[in-house]
């Protein structure tokens, strides 16, 4: 199967944890000996709203914003690509096209961020369709998709299931913006809703849940 696996900067979160991290190797390193193809594509955090800020208050526009939180995605990613590739993997994908040669050679790819005003999500779902995925894993800090967000609403309801034609009725925002945080950011779902490629939205602090999302067993939310 090949799967684009995208891992929300909330999971990497700051201080990041080295155990969350080797748990992430460890779990993909099992999805590759099952015979799994993957990209993975990783967020920048709250570390990256923090040079966001600090470039803010430097002066730089919202551009130059985004280019140093695509600079801190790509470290998290270096990071994963080392310890699963080897020094040899250290080189990062900055395009599409570099993502899709380096899996078409090894067939395991890591990233992070492209370019201004595109988010990892966008870059997911561009990758994905990309590389003619079977499947999208959306690690997030969340159990899933919820009516309304659960950290605000105790009434909250879980959506087990749902379709691409309805996702956007559960965004908080409509269109991108510096440091955006939603479980799907707006391109990306514009783009899903082209793409139609299966996506699992699950809890990302239990690194397992990818094989569990990938054997097709119940967990998350499906969005098809």
């Amino acid at each position: 199967m090949r799967i684009v696996i995208r891992i929300g900067g909330s999971i990497i979160g700051w201080p990041p944890e080295a155990s969350l991290i080797r748990e992430y190797a460890e779990v993909l390193m099992t999805l590759k000996s099952l015979g799994h193809q993957f990209v993975v594509i990783v967020g920048g955090g709250s570390l990256a709203r923090n040079f966001i800020q600090l470039a803010r208050e430097v002066g730089l526009n919202d551009k130059g914003q985004d280019e140093v939180a695509i600079s801190v995605s790509r470290l998290f990613a270096q990071i994963l690509a080392i310890k699963l590739g080897g020094f040899k993997a250290k080189q990062i994908p900055t395009s599409v096209d570099d993502a899709a040669q380096i899996f078409k050679a090894q067939g395991v790819a890591f990233m992070g961020g492209l370019k201004p005003e595109m988010t990892t999500d966008a870059v997911a779902a561009m990758v994905a369709s990309r590389i003619r995925a079977d499947l999208i894993v959306k690690a997030t800090d969340q159990d899933g998709l919820y009516t309304k967000d659960p950290r605000k609403y105790p009434d909250a309801e879980k959506i087990d299931e749902l379709s691409f034609e309805d996702l956007s009725a559960f965004l908080e925002e409509e269109k991108h913006r510096v440091g955006i945080h939603q479980i799907l950011d707006p391109k990306a779902v514009q783009l899903l809703k082209k793409v139609k490629i299966e996506t699992i939205v699950v809890n990302g602090f239990q690194p397992p849940n990818l094989v569990l999302a990938v054997k097709g067993k119940k967990v998350g939310t499906k969005i098809h």
